[in-house]
């Protein structure tokens, strides 16, 4: 993996507008050879033009020094190597001066101009200069050898610096736009881990509250029961022993399925998770946001696919243990029984069933109402007690988590539905779900 785009910019470690020492070293080491070759050269202009040699010779330093600024103003590099081309000086300040200003993030047609008036420049010069030797030194090659060469000579001195610097700023850019695309990948691979990560922490948030209200669910009733018959036994086992005996048993029944569905239930646990976590550590993270999602809808897919959870057409019996637990239960069915989704019917029965354990809870003893409506769309539940008589809600003393309500409310908005509960006027409590049946 790369590292961060701030890291790959570089550290400002030199002086004024150099980004590195080596470069500052390299343009002044430049810089002073230009002055030293624009010096020699300045002698003979010097001559030519009939002024002092000093003249010339510092002409010639101030013009070849400017190559030490080529990287902060390329342009004043190359229009004054242009200047000093009639004095047939600065060949280095001009070459050096053309291939920095076409590596430079300056638009190609600045460079293409300041290129084109350097190669006439040079093209002029050469022309007139050779035409002058040959005439004094009286050598004839004819006419066509004075363009040949000045085209020549300027191609050689414009064309190799400028594709070189093209070349060059061309493969700069590439290598930052690679650079930058790496550390923008980088970048969304790190936001994509996070996010997996939150989604799989999220995904076994979930799992472990589906668990809870799972065993919730299957102990809450089933206990209740077992502690109200057991609360009966306790009352009439010396005035009807026939009666207490049939308590006990129903007591021993209820803790024997309670006891048969914790088994299922840890038994599927263990199946289902016992790799997972020998598995994690090798797990690529490309796979964890699958997993995640795979995760987080598992507790539908199980839902789904379970032939084993509990259905609507059980409520007979739920309500018939709830009445052998000495609760008078009223069943009303409206509209035309159907079967529906495996979820659908688990998250009714379940809301059915945890209705009744609060009775038997807080109103043990209280007249209760279970209505089940089958709609076009939808099912609608409603299970509603009356206030209990005097000191019935305490004869039992049934612990409470406080967690029935959540769950019903947890499990009817997981499918799209409507849950509500509270108190009703005459004291009693309601409890009502509307579920779609799809």
């Amino acid at each position: 993996m790369t590292t961060t785009g701030e890291d790959h910019e570089p550290a400002r470690g030199g002086p004024w507008w150099w980004d590195r020492r080596r470069g500052a070293v390299l343009d002044v080491s430049l810089g002073v050879v230009s002055a030293l070759e624009c010096a020699a050269e300045g002698v003979p202009f010097a001559r030519d033009a009939g002024i002092p040699f000093a003249m010339g010779v510092v002409f010639g330093l101030l013009a070849g020094s400017v190559l030490v600024v080529r990287r902060k103003y390329p342009i004043a590099v190359v229009l004054v190597a242009i200047a000093v081309t009639p004095a047939e000086m600065g060949i280095l300040l001009g070459i050096v001066g053309l291939y920095t200003l076409a590596a430079s993030e300056l638009p190609r047609r600045i460079i293409g101009a300041l290129a084109g008036m350097s190669f006439l420049g040079t093209l002029i010069v050469t022309f007139v200069r050779l035409r002058q030797d040959m005439g004094r030194d009286g050598v004839d090659f004819g006419d066509w050898f004075f363009p040949f060469a000045s085209i020549g000579t300027s191609l050689g001195m414009t064309a190799p610096p400028l594709l070189l610097g093209l070349y060059v700023g061309a493969r700069r850019r590439l290598m930052e736009s690679l650079r930058e695309r790496a550390d923008s990948l980088e970048r969304e691979l790190q936001l994509l881990a996070e996010r997996a990560e939150e989604r799989a922490e999220w995904a076994r948030g979930e799992e472990r509250t589906r668990i809870a209200r799972e065993m919730h669910d299957v102990v809450a009733h089933r206990v209740s029961l077992m502690v109200v018959h057991a609360a009966a036994l306790q009352a009439v086992a010396r005035k009807d022993p026939e009666k207490a005996v049939k308590n006990a048993a129903l007591v021993g029944d209820m803790g024997r399925q309670a006891l048969t569905e914790l088994r299922e239930m840890l038994g599927v646990l263990r199946s289902g998770g016992g790799g997972a976590l020998a598995e994690r550590a090798s797990v690529p993270l490309a796979a964890v946001g699958v997993a995640a999602a795979a995760a987080a809808s598992r507790a539908v897919e199980d839902g789904e696919s379970s032939p084993d959870g509990p259905c609507l057409s059980e409520l007979d019996e739920l309500i018939g243990q709830s009445e052998a637990a000495g609760m008078v239960v009223n069943l009303s069915v409206e509209g035309e029984e159907r079967s529906y989704a495996a979820e659908v019917e688990s998250t009714a029965f379940r809301v059915v069933q945890e209705a009744l354990t609060n009775v038997h809870k807080h109103a043990a003893g209280a007249k209760t109402y279970v209505r089940l409506a089958h709609r076009v769309s939808e099912i609608a539940m409603q299970v509603e007690n009356e206030p209990p008589p005097e000191l019935s809600a305490e004869s039992a003393r049934l612990p409470s988590g406080g967690n029935g309500l959540v769950g019903m409310k947890e499990r009817v908005a997981a499918l799209g539905g409507v849950f509500v509960s509270g108190p009703t006027d005459a004291g009693g409590f309601r409890v009502s779900a509307v579920i779609p049946a799809s």
